[in-house]
């Protein structure tokens, strides 16, 4: 174990450079004034913002120089990382596609292979489409004839897509390209002669509104669906629907299996709700969509189900009968069945389970349905009848994630994709045309120099500061004793009803082996690890769950002997990271290091920028007096505040009189948490702890890592993964006086 030396002498006050504060700038919220005086950050393309950022460039650098460990981080995350990596295949026409790093390649590779034995070849290489691996495939989608490839590539990490296509028999890239794409699926139509896409219409000025990096702030609205014929202008793309009554509607178009149907799901915010409008393909006058052009008339979209009330997704449709995952009156989910000749009368085929949530379910193979389980945070897999529901078969798995799952009706195979915190990857192969599935392993990810035996993961429950059972996975070495010595990485998210479940991380490999720490993810209130109610618990006016259970995890940690508070550094991204930043506010001497990833950190104002707008649902707006109250109380930029000599006192170290340790990582592309939560609320920290401080007891670094040429955290080269997390993890073990272990 590392020395605690280093961590009980303070560290020497950083020069943090001065922001401007701006005295005008109070906003009236119900009767509530709120200075704002950081405002000007917003305007990402100022030379006073790009100044700032440059300066805390330089004091992040500066600390990073320091930090003995960072060299040694990226070496084993290198090393570690250099080993073939593959994703589940997907099958159309006859041909495999399929996901394949090698090893250190900025990006996988999509290669294609024609049959099961047949011979791999290159599809499409992302590395080539840039010098400096900036840019990234965002999405795909192959004909089901498989002789068209359309793919989106994004630049920089930013969410807008660029659509081009290319012709799968030669890899010849064909002139059509597709602008403004944003929140969109490629979904062909079963002639191969076009596919759905949805797009943000374009600016009147294509340079308005983005600064010279690229990045816009504006926000987005009035999303459209079009549909697109190979070898034509995007100019001249069908206009399928569109709605300017409503301009927050997003818009997901999907063709059924069988290629009678376009259907359209419609949301408003990230909750899992959606309206659900189908069209009958086949139905249409002569001239088909193309012919729509000539009428200046969108689809004729049936309105299924024309009510925000629950989340609908067709699993399968047999002619008119629609099977649907959905959580109406089920908060754990289920499948229900109605015939869309007869929208009012639906059945369950399998209904809500008392216990575990229906994550997925996938039809294959004629009449089945392979459906996936959460329960305790543990995927369970089972084979059950379309037609019925009836289970059929237990498919055993591991303790781990299922991560994908391709497969189709018209096969008798299936692909299954699964990891674990000890598993780097395996993609499963199941034959459906015996009697008894049988789950082969088809392809295997193997990690030189990682052995799985020197380590243990187990789950622990704890209990929240309201009695709530807190499920939370830790991972470390075996054998480790409880003394209170290690150090520990607490991972957590909580938010928008999304499950935190088993991955593979070289990164927190390293950790353990050589800097010796614990590993742990809390499955805290808000993610979707138990159903809707889980969710619910941790959202809008019930927030302030999720940052107790994520400190009553870190108080577990700390009494059970894992860990001490100057030793445990908490970790988390995007609504984590709002999370990180919350929780050091509330206990600043709980933790003594933290890292917030590209946080929602003004929660005032987030709704005002890019797609914002749909977090409401999880968060409430400022706008409504009564989530306001919510939100002044624990928005990160409003809630930074010097400890009272009250908790210098109960806090007993000095290192814990004091915030942690903290970097705050954003990037100048990212264009869904724009950049200025992180800007603002650094350059908050650094006045109200340090500056505005004569002999300031905050010797614990404020320092912010801001990426160039990258996003939210989508489409980074394998070298820039690598390069962060050496920084990141170097920075915590320095702070912690963390040493490294041979």
């Amino acid at each position: 174990m590392g020395s605690l030396a280093a961590a009980d002498e303070p560290l020497p006050p950083l020069r943090y450079p001065p922001a401007r504060r701006d005295g005008d700038i109070v906003d009236d919220y119900h009767g509530v004034l709120v200075p704002d005086p950081y405002r000007w950050m917003e305007d990402l393309e100022s030379e006073e913002t790009k100044a700032f950022v440059r300066a805390q460039a330089g004091v992040a650098d500066g600390v990073l120089a320091t930090c003995d460990h960072r060299g040694r981080l990226r070496g084993q995350l290198t090393a570690l990382l250099d080993h073939p990596r593959h994703r589940a295949p997907f099958k159309r026409g006859g041909s495999y596609f399929y996901f394949h790093n090698p090893g250190l390649l900025p990006h996988s590779v999509l290669y294609v292979q024609h049959g099961l034995g047949g011979e791999p070849a290159v599809l499409l290489d992302p590395g080539a489409l840039s010098d400096d691996a900036t840019v990234s495939l965002s999405m795909v989608g192959v004909s089901d004839d498989a002789a068209h490839l359309a793919y989106g590539t994004s630049a920089s990490g930013s969410d807008w897509v660029t659509v081009r296509v290319m012709r799968v028999r030669d890899r010849r890239r064909l002139p059509d390209t597709l602008s403004w794409v944003k929140f969109s699926r490629i979904a062909w139509t079963r002639d191969g002669k076009g596919f759905f896409y949805s797009r943000f219409p374009a600016p009147k000025d294509d340079g308005d509104g983005a600064s010279e990096c690229g990045i816009r702030t504006d926000v987005n609205l009035n999303h459209e669906v079009y549909y697109h014929v190979l070898g034509t202008e995007q100019s001249d793309d069908v206009l399928c629907w569109n709605d300017p009554e409503h301009p927050k509607y997003i818009y997901t178009p999907e063709v059924t299996e069988d290629g009678k149907y376009v259907l359209l799901s419609v949301s408003e915010t990230s909750e899992p709700m959606n309206k659900l409008y189908y069209c009958d393909l086949s139905a249409l006058p002569h001239g088909g969509l193309p012919g729509l052009n000539a009428t200046h008339e969108t689809l004729p979209f049936v309105k299924l189900v024309d009510e925000f009330e629950a989340y609908y997704g067709v699993i399968a449709n047999d002619a008119t009968q629609f099977t649907i995952l959905t959580n109406r009156d089920a908060p754990r989910y289920k499948l229900s069945r109605v015939d869309v000749t007869d929208p009012e009368s639906w059945t369950d085929v399998l209904p809500e389970d008392d216990r575990a949530v229906l994550e997925s379910a996938c039809a294959v193979h004629g009449d089945k349905l392979l459906v996936n389980y959460l329960s305790d945070v543990r995927y369970v897999l089972q084979m059950r009848s379309l037609v019925t529901g009836e289970l059929l078969h237990d498919i055993p798995i591991d303790i781990g994630s299922v991560n994908g799952i391709s497969g189709r009706r018209a096969d008798s195979e299936v692909f299954v994709e699964f990891a674990s915190f000890l598993t780097p990857g395996i993609v499963y192969r199941c034959d459906l045309s015996s009697g008894v599935p049988q789950m082969d392993i088809y392809r295997e990810i193997s990690v030189p120099g990682f052995d799985r035996t020197e380590f243990e993961a187990k789950q622990v429950f704890y209990p929240s500061k309201d009695g709530t059972k807190i499920p939370m996975f830790v991972v470390s070495r075996k054998n480790m004793v409880l003394d209170g010595s290690h150090p520990a990485l607490l991972f957590g998210y909580g938010g928008f009803g999304m499950s935190v479940t088993p991955q593979f991380s070289a990164a927190r490999v390293v950790l353990m082996r050589n800097l010796g720490f614990v590993t742990c993810v809390a499955n805290i209130r808000g993610g979707g690890e138990y159903g809707e109610g889980w969710h619910k618990a941790g959202s809008l006016a019930n927030k302030q769950n999720c940052f107790d259970d994520f400190v009553t995890a870190g108080e577990f940690l700390v009494s059970a002997g894992y860990t001490t508070p100057s030793r445990l550094c908490v970790e988390g991204g995007s609504n984590g990271g709002l999370l990180v930043a919350a929780c050091i506010n509330q206990r600043p001497g709980l933790f003594g290091c933290a890292l917030a990833h590209v946080g929602v950190m003004d929660m005032l104002r987030f709704h005002k920028f890019t797609i914002g707008r749909a977090w409401t649902c999880d968060f409430g707006c400022s706008e409504k007096e009564e989530e306001f109250q919510w939100l002044i109380k624990y928005s990160p930029l409003h809630n930074v505040r010097r400890p009272s000599e009250e908790e210098k006192r109960a806090a007993g170290d000095r290192r814990r009189r004091q915030y942690p340790a903290t970097m705050l990582l954003t990037a100048d592309h990212d264009d869904r948490v724009v950049p200025s939560h992180t800007l603002k609320f650094l350059a908050t920290m650094q006045h109200v702890l340090c500056t505005s401080v004569e002999r300031s007891p905050q010797t614990n670094p404020i320092v912010a890592r801001i990426d160039r040429k990258s996003g939210h955290g989508c489409g980074r080269s394998t070298q820039r993964i690598i390069d962060e997390a050496a920084d990141r993890y170097a920075f915590a073990a320095k702070m912690m006086g963390v040493s490294w272990i041979d």
